[in-house]
């Protein structure tokens, strides 16, 4: 076995910076082999030790009356009553996404999904969160057909619904797109599963696939550094993924769950068996004695490097009770899954790792895992801020023709039809969705275990608006929290708890730093405030390449509960003759707006204002109106302002428009464009009582005009019309805003 001589110069190539290794040594007390510094590189990674981050993420509420499990396992879980939970977690897979489309979407759908049932719960849902520059390029038309592919192949064959997301594009996404991934899960609240080797003398277990040389310094170490124009030669660290034995995994994995053979599990994820072995023990205060020699492999000159450090997917790690090894082989073996006894659980704190009949590692387990490095990073204001929130309006040309400009909102891909994109995932199998791709929220039925119905419904959104993180991160967080609140309470669920995504530039440089911490305070005080703790997440930094960032872009899912599914709203309008009722004030705010981005090119100004405790009571008030069953319709108004969000309504399949008349007393654009926080558009057959319940609500509430004919009519107070379309043809440049800009040929 020929492994190289480990000095500062190869330390440095591993990513560890010169301080990071004299601890090593002094930690050790020796030079560490040539498999102890790849462990300490990948466990000391951006993307495991969260080491520019975590100091920071303590701040966030994680505590509440639902939560069962909150930050620091697999995934979050919550309690949805009668003996039942919902696990769920988002995650990113920013970089392999950008270099291999197909394998790095694919892989992180399977990632996400192993975090969810790890824990013992079998994943009804997927969502996810993509981003890519503009669709005039081919490069990311290209990324777009690949990432979009890689998401449904796995998805559809692994059988867990697809079920919503977001789909935007912008110019800082051009040279870092971003991929996350959400999954949600059932599991019985007494039997959530944890990631701790415990019980000294229980057999350590490796099941799934076979351990190959895809994806070594993928995850851990392709995702803590920036881009540059090397990008492609790290094509071969991107894992492969197995749709097929996934699905083999989660019914080997459950089916053992429902025994007491299992102590402790977790995925092989990022830094592969390096990661999972040393976070188990380090949960659990125990140590691990493992041989490598028996690690099932592709190649069969693997060195232990090589072996520690694979992130080939499909793979898990078990403790088992002891004695319980035949049994527990035996189930994975009966599903075409490798799986073999490859160490111990021991009491002295250490990874002893042999290979060949050599000791290759035999490092304590806590400095590697929980006393990982923690650096505060300075942060410093960006200097162009005070530019970027500048916006005087009466320097801006003013709206002529509203009717174009609704036309050409819709005809964007950020505002147009996503149908493009989600017509290639599998939204129903499984049997469970209500509300799929399109809505607000996605809505899915909760089943038991045992597959027996309920009358629950999980709701489920995934939100963030890039544009006014960029322009104030404080105030863009909160936005993305109230608005994913909001979309969630739109279908009739109450809002219960987050998992976040943070995607930002890189740290080393203040600014960004402050832009990190700046989110991660709007995030906490907007969770707080909603009632919604943060139970999981996932830090994703160095997205920029040759020194240019993403926006900052703190990707907020919201899981939510209605306990009688049959009192779920949808988005669309339903049929003709009803009232439609905005909830909310327009504040009359264009900061930020898509109108001035994608008409005037401006992307500056203040974001709108989010008023938390306002929030909250019209969350109340939508949970409430769907419990009573007042409201036909309830549709968010976001992106566009309300002319975007009426015309969105009269998209459903009743192809049902408007007439509605709107209080212009500012700006045209203002009116009809603005994107002021805390609205809802509704409609109802007992308008009274709606009215009735948002005064005892206290939430403004005003009858703005009614459903019906072919037409959506937009007039102001004094009668004069500002929009007169056909419904049909809005909806057809809304329909075409993806498929015309992609070429058919490419």
């Amino acid at each position: 076995m020929n492994e190289p001589d480990v000095d500062l110069d190869l330390a440095l190539e591993h990513g560890l910076t010169e301080q990071e290794y004299a601890q090593i040594i002094k930690i050790l007390g020796r030079t560490p082999s040539f498999s102890e510094l790849g462990i300490f590189s990948v466990m000391w990674s951006e993307h495991c030790s969260y080491k520019s981050s975590k100091r920071h993420l303590k701040t966030l509420p994680v505590k509440g009356p639902h939560v069962l499990q909150g930050p620091g396992e697999n995934a979050g879980a919550i309690s949805l009553g009668d003996g039942l939970a919902a696990v769920f977690k988002i995650e990113s897979h920013n970089h392999p996404s950008f270099i291999e489309p197909k394998q790095g979407a694919a892989t992180g759908v399977g990632g996400i999904l192993r975090d969810i049932f790890t824990m013992g719960a079998r994943p009804i849902a997927s969502l996810n969160s993509i981003r890519f520059g503009s669709l005039a390029d081919a490069r990311h038309r290209f990324l777009l057909r690949g990432v979009v592919s890689g998401i449904g192949h796995y998805g559809n064959c692994v059988g867990v619904a697809t079920v919503g997301g977001e789909t935007q594009f912008h110019d800082s996404y051009a040279g870092n797109i971003l991929v996350n991934a959400m999954s949600v899960g059932i599991a019985e609240e007494s039997k959530i599963f944890l990631a701790g080797a415990k019980g000294v003398g229980n057999p350590v277990i490796y099941a799934g696939s076979k351990t190959g040389r895809d994806g070594i310094h993928g995850a851990s170490l392709l995702a803590s550094s920036e881009f540059d124009e090397t990008g492609n030669d790290k094509r071969p660290t991107v894992q492969v993924g197995d749709p097929f034995t996934e699905k083999c995994l989660i019914e080997a994995c459950l089916e053992l769950m429902s025994t007491d053979a299992i102590v402790g599990i977790q995925d092989m994820g990022a830094a592969g068996l390096t990661c999972s072995s040393f976070e188990m023990a380090s949960n659990a205060g125990t140590g691990i004695e493992m041989n490598l020699d028996t690690i099932p492999r592709r190649a069969a000159t693997m060195t232990p490097y090589e072996l520690l450090l694979s992130e080939s997917q499909e793979r898990m790690l078990l403790v088992a009770q002891s004695g319980k090894e035949e049994f527990v082989c035996s189930v994975f073996e009966r599903w075409g899954l490798d799986a073999v006894v490859v160490g111990k659980v021991t009491d002295d704190g250490r990874m002893r790792v042999s290979f060949e009949g050599s000791t290759v590692v035999d490092i304590p387990v806590d400095p590697v895992a929980a006393s990982s490095p923690e650096l505060n990073r300075p942060s410093k204001e960006p200097e162009d801020l005070g530019a970027r929130q500048s916006l005087n309006l009466s320097l801006v040309e003013s709206e002529s023709d509203p009717e174009a400009a609704l036309k050409a909102l819709l005809s964007d891909p950020n505002l147009g039809s996503k149908s493009w994109v989600y017509r290639q995932y599998d939204q129903r199998v499984q049997g469970n969705t209500l509300i799929g791709p399109g809505g607000d929220a996605a809505l899915v039925r909760v089943k038991r275990p045992d597959g027996s119905p309920t009358t629950k419904a999980l709701a489920i959104s995934v939100d963030c608006n890039h544009r006014f993180c960029w322009l104030d991160p404080e105030k863009g967080a909160m936005a993305a929290v109230a608005e994913a609140g909001r979309n969630v309470a739109c279908t009739g669920a109450k809002p219960l708890a987050v998992t976040n995504c943070l995607n930002f530039g890189n740290p080393e440089k203040p600014e960004i730093m402050w832009e990190l911490k700046k989110a991660i305070k709007g995030i906490s005080i907007a969770a707080s405030a909603l009632g919604t703790p943060i139970v999981s997440g996932n830090v994703s930094l160095y997205n920029e390449t040759n020194g240019t960032p993403i926006f900052p872009t703190p990707t907020i899912g919201m899981v939510g509960l209605i306990d009688d599914w049959a009192d779920a709203i949808g988005a669309h309008f339903k049929r003709p003759y009803q009232e439609i009722i905005l909830i909310g004030t327009d504040r009359f705010e264009l900061g930020g707006s898509m109108w001035l981005a994608k008409m005037r090119g401006i992307e500056s100004g203040r974001p709108p204002e989010v008023d938390l405790g306002y929030e909250r009571r019209l969350q109340k008030f939508l949970v409430l109106s769907g419990e009573r069953r007042l409201l036909s319709s309830s549709h968010d108004i976001s992106d566009g302002g309300i002319a975007v969000a009426l015309a969105e309504s009269c998209f459903g399949l009743e192809g049902c428009g408007a007439s509605v008349t709107l209080n212009a007393e500012s700006t045209l654009e203002e009116c009809l464009f603005g994107e002021s926080t805390g609205r809802v558009l509704v409609t109802t057959d007992c308008a009274e009582d709606v009215l009735s319940l948002a005064r005892d609500s206290d939430v403004p509430a005003i009858v703005v005009g009614k459903t019906g004919g072919e037409r959506l009519k937009i007039s102001s107070l004094n009668d004069s019309v500002l929009i007169d379309v056909s419904v049909a043809q809005l909806k057809s440049v809304w329909e075409d805003a993806i498929p015309s800009r992609m070429d058919p040929e490419e």
